[in-house]
């Protein structure tokens, strides 16, 4: 292991099975601080719905990339990375230990291994281009793809409708062009070295788990969270205003559903979300896995392990 190189401590985990509760008793241990991976808890004022750590838990630890944006603003995996690195630079000077944590594994993935090996397949954002090429056709797209990233368009045949689909694809990811991605490309995972944990949890308590957040999140206010953002001009079709929990509670404001068929939906989506993620998290092979109720100490000596 070579001395030069940050060591990260990456906690990982579907929705719910407390990922953010073991990464602050870990910090609180280790002398650590805490980078977000959670694409939501990036943006102010949206607490309750993401399950952002309270002001006390944060005053405890130190953490990163958490309000740092507002909702109607742009953020993606490339800016994650960007802001991630910079706060890895000020941690490793201050001698701290870097713990990165968060359900976001693609923000998880550009950070270790680069933008262009980082970002794989993203079923919506692919849904997406092929519903416009049903509708307006490849041209269509090619033409866009010519206006967002011109270089890479020059190098793709306008009926390569797949290279034409991973161009966008990667520029709707990251906010980067292809082109600009496949010419910086310099390293492979080797910036960094990494500790990959990962909490597992019996399904059914999982779920029951999920349900009780959603409780909680209820009653928290998640309703008048969404009012405050709506008054203070969030749109309902932005990006953030469209994750779980958020997008149901704005159909139920605009008369769509009921309040009951809302928190049903939210249950529902968010137990899907949670297999999604570890359908991914699966496929990663470097993850250590502990499973729930975690003992602390066993992950406390992994650690001291990973850094002698």
């Amino acid at each position: 292991m070579k001395p030069n190189k940050p060591r990260l401590i990456v906690i990982l985990g579907p929705t719910a099975i407390g990922k953010s509760r073991i990464a602050i008793e870990l910090a609180k241990r280790i002398n650590g601080e805490i980078i977000n991976a959670d694409s939501l808890q990036v943006y102010r004022y949206m607490d309750i719905g993401t399950a952002k750590p309270s002001r006390e838990e944060q005053r405890g630890v130190k953490h990163h990339l958490i309000d740092i944006i507002n909702p109607d603003n742009e953020f993606n995996a490339g800016l994650f990375r960007k802001y991630a690195i910079k706060a890895i630079d000020e941690i490793s000077k201050r001698s701290s230990k870097i713990i990165i944590v968060g359900g976001t594994y693609l923000y998880v993935r550009v950070l270790i291994h680069g933008l262009l090996e980082g970002v794989e397949s993203d079923k919506d954002i692919r849904k997406a281009i092929r519903d416009l090429r049903s509708s307006f056709g490849i041209s269509f797209l090619y033409e866009k793809l010519s206006s967002l990233d011109p270089d890479a368009a020059t190098r793709i045949h306008p009926n390569d409708y797949v290279r034409i689909e991973r161009a966008l694809e990667a520029y709707y990811l990251t906010g980067e062009k292809i082109s600009e991605l496949q010419e910086k490309h310099g390293f492979r995972g080797d910036e960094y070295e990494v500790l990959k944990i990962g909490l597992l949890e019996e399904r059914e308590i999982l779920r029951t788990k999920i349900d009780e957040r959603v409780d909680r999140m209820l009653g928290q206010g998640l309703v008048d969270e969404v009012k405050k953002l709506r008054e203070m001009g969030v749109r309902r079709d932005l990006k953030p205003m469209q994750a779980i929990g958020y997008k149901q509670i704005n159909e139920y404001l605009d008369g769509e559903i009921t309040h009951d068929r809302a928190v049903e939906l939210i249950r529902r989506d968010t137990k899907r979300f949670a297999k999604r993620q570890m359908t991914w998290l699966r496929s990663d092979k470097e993850i250590r896995w502990y499973k729930q109720p975690v003992n602390s100490d066993d992950i406390v000596n992994e650690v001291v392990n990973f850094y002698n």
